[in-house]
């Protein structure tokens, strides 16, 4: 049968056709849809789970794979990061079933903090990466990572980007789903215990098995090389060859060299590629990883080309790569030769700008307000964290002083508390990232006597990716309620003395309980907790009372609510956008605005 979907969609289905048997990862734009992919499509006999990090998520799978079991990982690139222990430990120990670790790359980046590039990684960990270019490709193309992973018995990382993850594209699937039957867990210390005497006897096998690996990849069939014999090419890869393509439609035809296998790098292959070429150019995203390979080709073989990219600045060193770009940095390279049928690629009005804000009614708002209220007057730094409250950033609430990682806030605290012992210190976390890289972050301020106010926003789901589940909200992805953890619990058992929670939208509460938390000395904690309003929302609307509002704007100063309209110096307040929160009511000075339901 054929299944429109998503690029991850089609990486899942993908997988589940290959007979994978468990799938566990962390959410994390844009490769977060291909748990869920799973979830909704039969999978009886798939173990399923949003692990509470991505950590945690390599490890149940390594150990599923020890046992033969074929497993699928998921993680966008920063998440590779929080997994990169046991991963590194992972390539050098090996595994019995395929398994797969789809790393998502973020060019741009859209959603994230970094351009990180995946295939820098893969030749880190001295294990293999397939880039896939389309929805299409990467349902099949998974499959062959579960073959490769298996023939060579080590973890392999796949690696769509954003454009790949979120377009899609019809693909044929099978009616059914079977997974595949595994022996199990066969005990044996000198394979699966890692110590230095064994991880020195398997570096070398994992230099030997690249090597021929490369070979294999050299003669793999979406290695491959379209166009012409000419003396310039273009070499490309992932989401960066169907641009090319639809580029070369308005140039003349030229060697068009695709690597679909980063590493181990297919060099045979690009060598054959390159016969007779005497200029090339590596039209790609992110790292030069391509141009760099080449280079290294050429030299060792000594071929005279000429090798272009990002390296000469002929192709940029940040952001995405479009048909546009591409055909503008291929009319340079080719000397400006265009074909006179060429289609007009530049008549496309620009998209409009939207920046990224807090929802109308999102209890964020709230929180982040009363602890500015609570703070105002004194020195107070705020040290944001990862989630849609960054956003906490942005004018006119301009709350997050400092973000760096998923769980820093709560340790950058600390480091400012200990130099700057004359401010209040606040950490912001969330619900989901409380507990996938916040606890060790609170044990640590105990233990190590820091004096600062945790605020746990506790919106009771993940909102920003999806709003998927996590321990705190008491149902998992095998579809089974289970017993919720107990963040306040949590916070008492690591030796938090005092630990508060309130509702945000009770403003003056809210405030006052700041206010006292922060009086205190060491860590304490406040828990604002208020459903995420995608989720749960208010009944009614807010609206102005025109004769009381006398036009003083502070509703729209102090929040801005995206609900809140300033016109010609009068405020209203959409009503397709109001969620009856009340915040702006409580804030208002001349009790102007009504018909909320307070919570």
């Amino acid at each position: 049968m054929k299944e429109y979907v998503m690029g991850n969609g089609a990486i899942a289905l993908g997988a589940l056709a290959a007979g994978v048997n468990l799938v566990a990862g962390y959410p994390g734009t844009p490769s977060s849809e291909i748990i869920e992919t799973v979830a909704k499509y039969p999978h009886a006999g798939v173990h399923l789970e949003w692990s509470v990090n991505e950590k945690a998520a390599m490890e149940v799978a390594a150990a599923a794979s020890y046992s033969g079991a074929r497993t699928l990982v998921t993680m966008k690139q920063m998440g590779l990061n929080v997994a990169a222990d046991p991963l590194m430990s992972v390539a050098y120990i090996g595994v019995k079933g395929g398994m797969v670790i789809v790393s998502a790359d973020d060019p741009g980046p859209i959603s994230s903090q970094t351009e990180q590039d995946t295939r820098r990684f893969a030749e880190f960990a001295r294990i293999p990466v397939f880039d896939p270019s389309t929805p299409e490709e990467a349902y099949g193309m998974i499959q062959d990572a579960f073959t490769c992973s298996e023939k060579y018995g080590t973890p392999v990382l796949f690696r769509p980007t954003t454009r790949v993850c979120h377009a899609y594209a019809a693909v044929e699937v099978p009616d059914h789903f079977e997974p595949k039957a595994y022996p199990g867990f066969e005990k044996d210390a000198g394979r699966w215990v890692i110590f230095p005497r064994l991880s020195y006897a398997n570096h070398g096998r994992m230099e030997q098995r690249n090597a021929e690996m490369a070979e294999d990849f050299s003669g793999y069939a979406r290695n491959s090389v379209e166009g012409p014999t000419s003396e310039k090419a273009v070499i490309t890869s992932g989401v960066s060859y169907p641009y090319v393509q639809e580029a070369l439609k308005a140039l003349p035809p030229v060697r068009l060299i695709r690597i679909a296998t980063a590493y181990p790098f297919p060099e045979t292959f690009l060598r054959q590629a390159l016969n007779g070429v005497k200029e090339v150019i590596c039209l790609e995203e992110l790292s030069p990883f391509l141009e760099e390979k080449t280079l290294q080709t050429a030299g060792r073989h000594h071929l005279p080309i000429r090798v272009s990219g990002k390296l000469d600045g002929r192709v940029p060193a940040n952001g995405e790569n479009s048909v546009e770009l591409s055909l503008d940095i291929m009319r340079a390279f080719l000397g400006g030769a265009e074909q006179s049928d060429a289609p007009d690629l530049s008549d496309m009005p620009p998209l409009p700008a939207r920046p990224p804000v807090l929802c109308a009614g999102c209890p964020h708002r709230a929180s982040f307000y009363a602890v500015k209220r609570a703070m105002r007057g004194k020195k107070a730094f705020f040290c944001g964290d990862i989630g849609c409250y960054t956003l906490g950033n942005a004018m006119p609430l301009d709350m997050v002083d400092t973000c760096l990682c998923m769980g820093a806030g709560i340790t950058m605290a600390q480091g400012l508390n200990h130099t700057n012992p004359d401010a209040v210190c606040v950490a912001f976390v969330g619900d989901s990232t409380f507990f996938a890289s916040g606890m060790t972050g609170v044990v640590n301020a105990v233990y190590n006597e820091a004096d600062l106010v945790l605020c746990v926003l506790d919106n009771s789901i993940t909102a920003m990716t999806g709003h998927q589940p996590h321990p705190g909200t008491g149902r998992n992805m095998m579809g089974n309620v289970v017993e919720k953890v107990d963040i306040e619990k949590v916070l008492a058992g690591i030796g938090v003395r005092t630990v508060r929670t309130v509702n945000p939208l009770r403003l003056e509460e809210a405030i006052q309980v700041v206010t006292e938390c922060a009086a205190e000395k060491g860590v304490k904690a406040m828990i604002f907790k208020a459903p995420c309003v995608a989720l749960s929302r208010p009944e009614g609307k807010c609206r102005v009372d025109a004769e009381k509002c006398v036009s003083c704007g502070k509703c729209v100063r102090e929040i801005g609510c995206p609900a809140l309209i300033l016109d010609q110096g009068r405020v209203s307040i959409d009503p397709n956008l109001c969620t009856g929160c009340g915040l702006c009511g409580q804030i208002c000075p001349m009790g102007a605005i009504g018909g909320e339901n307070h919570a």
